[in-house]
């Protein structure tokens, strides 16, 4: 990868999902959470599908030593281990281990999604009203354009939420839809030569 401003397309940016769900309000995030694995499932397949960069960016549940593979097994050998197997990365997958809300403070993300060539970024997971608010208008100001599937997003409080979500409509430019209207395909090409990927 040359690093090219030009754009190859979307990643899907996973967020904090990876999750024991022994924290404070774990209790009222969990029944969202629940809701969401679904369509997190279908979402998460159909960008591995479409070869589509999948990121996990992921709380490091205050443990500096941990990696990605410390985290998952953590996850897995605890109570809601079935919110976590069927989303859980595979070997393709790329991981970003985050220790505040968004997933580009003091994380390598901005320079992994240079590289990639990637300007385009659909963030799903928890929490819609803390993290993936904060991760949406941290994007924003990086000039990423932001898709935020409403289904595939979960939350503690659901007022909260909602207003989260027109924020990120209204004051950072994000598309919120549902997750069947994510297009995982390749830019738009245009004319019988292929020009390389679209320039903005």
């Amino acid at each position: 990868m040359n690093g090219s401003a030009d754009s190859t397309g979307p990643a899907l940016v996973v967020i904090d999902m990876i999750n024991t769900y022994d924290h404070a309000d774990a209790e009222l995030l969990e029944p969202s959470a629940r809701r969401v694995v679904p369509v997190l499932v279908d979402l998460i397949g159909r960008a591995r599908e479409a070869d589509v960069p999948v990121v996990y960016a992921n709380d490091n549940f205050g443990l500096w030593r941990s990696h990605h593979g410390e985290l998952v097994d953590a996850a897995l050998s605890g109570p809601h281990a079935d919110l976590i197997e069927p989303i859980k990365p595979d070997d393709n997958s790329l991981f970003v281990v985050k220790a505040r809300h968004s997933i580009f403070y003091e994380t390598p993300l901005s320079y992994l999604l240079w590289q990639l060539r990637v300007r385009h970024i659909v963030l799903c997971g928890q929490v819609t009203e803390q993290c993936v608010l904060y991760s949406a208008l941290d994007a924003h100001i990086r000039h990423l354009d932001v898709t935020v599937p409403q289904d595939a997003v979960a939350s503690i409080h659901p007022h909260l939420a909602e207003a989260a979500l027109e924020m990120m409509d209204r004051n950072m430019g994000a598309r919120i839809v549902a997750a069947k209207e994510v297009d995982f395909a390749p830019p738009a090409r245009s004319g019988e030569a292929d020009p390389g990927p679209p320039t903005r």
